[in-house]
């Protein structure tokens, strides 16, 4: 019961993923937005506001699972701050994530709104000379790796690793070449990795594909090494939305689910690299079962 209830503390230097905080107390609306969106986020906000015209909005880009546990604190800390741990829509990679907070009676109902898949970041020209997933076990090659205790992307990478060389690839990323300090986890890794990368500290990273989009817009000198349609888990990310039910801004929480699903939203999240919903499968609702 106390690791639900201690707030966690939200690093210091993690000013740039919380959005308008002069606005986290009295907020028209409050997102937490899965942190691999940041790049799309002031678009979409701008856009979102243009059409509804909500004006204050307080957002934060974590990783879900560190908003997760803010979430189920009732908050976190933020430089000796409680910043509040109820937003009014969460949005996670992760359907774990969605039924914990079902399961404790905070949302309702969920959706898939939007896809992503993997690709490894490296330096420009690629000087490693990375080709594959199962070049990321050579002794030489450091990886800047997702930590999966709070990045959920953490998964969908290992299981990537389990595709291309079985549970001996994952031992050895994971395990050995951690031991060893080259395997370097990750606190919140669409701002760390194309750091380290950048600054030669690191010869790869594995990273959403909308993540080297965004920086080599940038203008970050970084290039991908795709893993292949058949293990880049393209099929398997699902990015998952809930209004929640304490949500402080019901209304316009239902405003923004609205606008998430738009042809406006999705041709924004198009252009930053994010693989779109098929028509078909498009804001398919998952029913509270209970």
């Amino acid at each position: 019961m106390e690791e639900t209830t201690k707030m966690p503390e939200i690093p210091p230097e993690r000013i740039d993923d919380l959005h308008n905080i002069e606005y986290a107390d009295n907020a028209d609306l409050i997102l937490f937005m899965a942190g691999n969106q940041f790049m799309v986020m002031d678009e979409l906000i701008r856009a979102f506001q243009d059409e509804y015209g909500v004006e204050r909005i307080f957002y934060e880009t974590l990783p879900p699972g560190m908003m997760l546990k803010q979430i189920l604190a009732g908050g976190a800390v933020f430089r000796d701050k409680i910043i509040t741990g109820t937003p009014d829509v969460y949005s996670s990679v992760s359907e774990d994530a969605m039924k914990i907070l079902r399961e404790k009676g905070l949302v309702e109902d969920y959706f898939v709104y939007l896809h992503n898949r993997i690709v490894l970041m490296v330096p420009e020209g690629n000087p490693a000379g990375i080709k594959s997933v199962l070049d990321l076990a050579r002794d030489d090659v450091r990886i800047s790796q997702p930590n999966p205790e709070n990045e959920d992307i953490a998964k969908y990478i290992i299981e990537m690793y389990r595709e291309a060389g079985g549970e001996e690839l994952v031992r050895k990323i994971m395990d050995e070449k951690r031991a060893k300090g080259t395997t370097i986890l990750t606190l919140v890794h669409h701002r760390e990795t194309p750091e380290r990368i950048v600054k030669g500290e690191v010869d790869v990273g594995p990273v959403w594909a909308t993540e080297v989009v965004y920086a080599r817009m940038q203008g970050l000198k970084v290039d991908a090494v795709e893993p292949g349609e058949d293990i880049d888990q393209r099929d398997k990310v699902n990015y998952y939305i809930a209004k929640l039910r304490n949500s402080p801004n019901p209304s316009n929480a239902e405003k923004f689910l609205e606008f998430i699903n738009s042809k406006k939203a999705q041709k924004i999240y198009e252009k930053y690299g994010f693989v779109l919903l098929c028509r078909t499968n498009k804001h398919r609702i998952i029913h509270n079962k209970n």
